[in-house]
């Protein structure tokens, strides 16, 4: 085959939700204004109570199909050299885990962590009847659903509503970028998002600034117990405005313990990092890296983003031990699909089916979880999956946020032994 890629018209789409509306992610305060004056205690106060209550899952996103098998390389099987030619990872450069598996050469950051046991390796990730377009099968992935887009919500924020079913928490799930993710849309909970922690907030000319300063001054506010709808809207604005304070004050004040490179997924990261350290009450992040639509010239380019993927994540989770919040943090990363085993005719690969997952950070049980799929019993050139992603979903719904992964997918998928110390299904999102 060529290097082309028939679903992305070139470019790769934006997966998510417009960021829209009176402040930048926090539409659904609106909504919160038909609401009893008792919720809006809740809003203003609520805090995750219980055991589990600090626990945070960052969710990275790697754009574009990743390659999993030059990520994660079966450098002994004859079967993969014998597939590629330009986009093979030699068997000595590989960082070998096994007798059969091994690492990127550039993930060295990452093979740290296996040697700590704090990587999580899942091969052979997909689920059934794959679909090859970037758009249906991210939303496959965001919605936690075949049913993709059609399901209306995404897996993190049905996991928010089954939790807290009754009570509006700001800052619960935050998405760092230019849009929130399909993943974190909830019916009762919506994403806040964010580039730039100074940029933050509702945003018009000098006379309409000031006139929402006036209008929203704390000292002119309603009380709470307020009945009309002016006052509750007022305090919806004051409860929104304080958020973007608190996000500001909290990067501001923060000081990492590590040298993050200068790569923009670091700096997202470090923004992530500072907010957890800030103590806000937010208990997923979303980050994406890009670039992984490798149809040409595959080797240079991938290689880079191994690099840039090594180095930030493992700034990142240095960060936090150092900041002794190493054991409150799980990332997992995951790509909507992987590539075909064979290259194609311009050094590159094209869409393929299964690939690899990654789970990393102190809570983490280490090592390869699940079975390689077979580079020779293939699926029309793609790899058989070998493990539904939904699995993953519900190891981490249940035994990291502590809600129940059946309400939230729909059904029952098998949990993995991927975290140290479970938790029970209780309310410790």
């Amino acid at each position: 085959m060529g290097g082309g890629c028939p679903t992305c018209e070139g470019r790769l789409p934006d997966y998510g939700v417009d960021r829209r509306g009176f402040l930048r992610g926090t539409l659904w305060a609106l909504g919160a204004a038909l609401m009893g004056p008792e919720a809006f205690l809740r809003l203003a106060h609520a805090r995750p109570e219980g055991e589990g209550a600090e626990r945070v899952l960052v969710v990275l996103q790697l754009s574009g199909g990743n390659d999993g098998l030059a990520t994660l390389v079966p450098w002994a099987d004859d079967a993969y050299y014998r597939a590629r030619r330009a986009t093979a990872v030699a068997a000595e450069q590989v960082l070998r885990l096994d007798d059969y598996l091994g690492l990127h050469p550039n993930l060295k950051p990452l093979r740290a962590l296996y040697d700590e046991g704090a990587l999580a390796i899942i091969p052979g990730v997909g689920y059934p009847n794959p679909n090859r377009s970037h758009f249906a099968s991210m939303d496959i992935w965001h919605a936690g659903s075949l049913e993709g887009a059609r399901k209306g919500t995404g897996w993190i924020g049905r996991a928010a509503d089954a939790l807290y079913p009754d009570d509006e928490i700001p800052l619960l799930l935050t998405s760092i970028g230019k849009q929130a993710p399909l993943a974190m849309t909830g019916t009762r909970h919506r994403p806040v998002t964010l580039e730039d922690p100074r940029t933050y907030g509702w945003r018009g000319d000098t006379r309409q600034e000031r006139a929402f300063a006036e209008l929203n001054d704390a000292e002119h506010l309603p009380p709470a117990d307020a009945g009309d709808l002016g006052a509750k809207l007022h305090r919806v604005a004051e409860l929104a405005r304080a958020s973007s304070r608190r996000i500001a004050a909290a990067a501001q004040a923060y000081r990492p313990r590590v040298d993050y490179p200068r790569h923009a997924l670091a700096g997202a990261l470090r923004l992530v990092a500072s907010l957890v350290a800030g103590g806000l009450e937010t208990r997923v992040y979303y980050v994406q890296q890009g670039g992984f639509d490798t149809h040409a010239n595959q080797r240079n380019r991938h290689d880079r983003l191994m690099l840039v993927l090594a180095e930030s994540v493992g700034a990142f989770l240095a960060d936090l031990k150092a900041q002794g919040l190493g054991e409150r943090v799980v990332l997992m990363a995951f790509s909507e699909f992987g590539r075909r085993v064979a290259e194609n005719g311009s050094a590159g690969t094209d869409h393929g089916a299964a690939g690899p997952m990654f789970l990393m950070g102190g809570p983490v049980a280490g090592g390869v979880h699940g079975r390689h799929p077979s580079l020779t019993e293939l699926d029309r050139g793609d790899l058989k999956m070998t493990t539904d992603f939904r699995s993953v979903y519900a190891t981490l719904i249940e035994d990291w946020l502590g809600a129940p992964s059946r309400l939230v997918l729909g059904g029952s998928f098998p949990k993995l032994p991927l975290l140290r110390a479970p938790a029970s299904a209780r309310r410790a999102f």
